[in-house]
């Protein structure tokens, strides 16, 4: 896992409540769309980020990064890795505080050149996992 506890912790709590969620299609079938729901029952604001811009949980969609047209805190990473990176990048470019790798999501080339930029990362791990901790309910 790439992110200790308290960088969780400075995410889920202190860095802001939009949170990007790239991968995040209308299927509730699969893992973004569960995770979103967790996301916003704790208080966030889920932007789905997927090449069909849907609408998901009430928020309306964008294909890219680039095309929201207001600050994002974090940005929430459900793509493969070989993508990861480039999305990394895109979080960068558009101010994120944050970014955030799935379980499974790895790329520590990624990893560094986004804390080189001077954000928050975490790699490898899930946000409504870490949610469930005592300490977030």
């Amino acid at each position: 896992m790439y992110g200790d506890q308290e960088t969780v912790r400075r995410i889920l709590t202190e860095t802001g409540p939009t949170w990007a969620v790239v991968g995040l299609s209308d299927n509730p079938a699969r893992a973004a769309y569960g995770v979103a729901t967790t996301l916003q029952r704790f208080g966030k604001r889920v932007v789905p980020v997927h090449p069909r811009a849907e609408t998901v949980h009430g928020e309306p969609g964008y294909a890219t990064l680039a095309d929201i047209p207001f600050p994002v805190d974090v940005v929430d990473v459900f793509v493969n890795s070989a993508l990861a990176g480039e999305v990394a990048d895109q979080a960068v470019a558009i101010g994120a505080r944050a970014v955030w790798f799935q379980l499974g999501v790895l790329d520590e080339a990624a990893y560094a050149r986004t804390l080189a930029a001077g954000l928050e990362m975490v790699m490898d791990r899930c946000p409504a996992i870490e949610l469930a901790a005592p300490e977030y309910r």
